[in-house]
């Protein structure tokens, strides 16, 4: 079993989950999990996780990703960004994968997993795609042992998505919406995880490219309005047309801080957000996934909250 892993991301969404994971599947054997963070701060979520060992490394030095590497069985690549210019989504997507899979040769590491998106292609209209699809282009040209997984939205207890609908909504006597009628098969966090680990752990998969998806599509205004009926507030749902949309998503991008919404986000959305169906899913790595409707409410409804969520309940309720 491979047991010292870097996790570049790890202080994310989706790292949390899969460094939780990966510490029980150890089940406290010998081994470590190397988080890389600009700020050990930043990894207070996942500090306290036996054998996990967030270090402050600078990932754009080179020197430094060679130390982060020395004696890593193995990589799992989860840094993206959702927001920036083209030379922002370039530096993330593109040049780091490129710094990485030149310090894992030079390291002697072979086995990466790489966390892409749904959607990716060269020509798709968004700059967040374009880059995410050059980023793969890096990683399966390295002539290392990758795997990538192309997830859908990601939803779980401690999303971005959901939770921030139902804020909008507790706050808003109604809701204008951009890419109402866009199309996503949103997939829970700890699957995504799991599939993860289910790819380090099984060496068929190297080569592939796997999608990770829900078992349900929904657009974007049913995804909304779900939200706050879970959260005991729904709003009457405004779908924006596009000429307005992007209007607001231009002035949201002069406000302070990482945007709600992008012109970027806004043209990603012309791609449904869905599993194409020509590529291995989530069943060839032998997970069932969760259904939004059967995770989202225990975290969503009145009282309750992300640290109140059982993920386990959570399957056991699966449809």
């Amino acid at each position: 079993m491979i047991s010292n892993i870097v996790v570049t991301g790890g202080t994310g969404f989706v790292g949390r989950s899969v460094c939780a994971k990966l510490v029980e599947r150890s089940g406290g054997a010998s081994g470590r999990i190397v988080v890389p963070t600009r700020r050990i701060a930043h990894a207070r979520h996942i500090q306290m996780l036996p054998t996990v060992q967030p270090v402050e490394t600078d990932l754009s030095d080179p020197a430094a990703l060679a130390r982060l590497l020395q004696g890593a069985d193995a990589l799992v690549h989860l840094v993206a960004v959702l927001h920036g210019s083209e030379e922002r989504f370039r530096q993330v997507h593109v040049e780091l994968p490129q710094r990485l899979a030149a310090a894992c040769a030079q390291a002697g590491v072979r086995r990466v997993v790489h966390v892409s998106a749904l959607g990716v292609a060269a020509d798709a209209p968004s700059r967040y795609l374009r880059s995410k699809s050059a980023g793969e282009t890096v990683w399966r040209s390295s002539g290392l042992d990758v795997t990538v997984l192309r997830p859908s939205v990601i939803f779980g207890a401690h999303d971005r998505l959901l939770n921030l609908f139902a804020q909008l909504q507790a706050l808003a006597p109604l809701l204008p919406l951009a890419g109402a009628d866009s199309r996503y098969q949103p997939v829970w966090v700890e699957d995504v995880a799991a599939a993860v680990l289910r790819c380090l752990d099984d060496p068929t998969t190297i080569g592939q490219v796997i999608e990770c998806a829900g078992p349900d599509t929904y657009t974007l205004r049913q995804i909304v309005e779900a939200a706050g009926r879970w959260a005991g507030h729904p709003r009457p749902v405004f779908p924006l047309p596009e000429a307005l949309a992007r209007l607001q998503a231009m002035l949201m991008e002069l406000l302070p801080g990482e945007p709600l919404m992008s012109r970027d986000n806004i043209d990603s959305m012309r791609v449904p957000n869905i599993a194409s169906g020509t590529l291995p899913g989530l069943d060839r790595l032998g997970i069932r996934p969760a259904a939004l409707d059967a995770v989202v409410p225990q975290y969503l409804a009145p009282g309750q909250g992300p640290a109140r969520l059982d993920p386990w309940r959570a399957r056991a309720r699966r449809t």
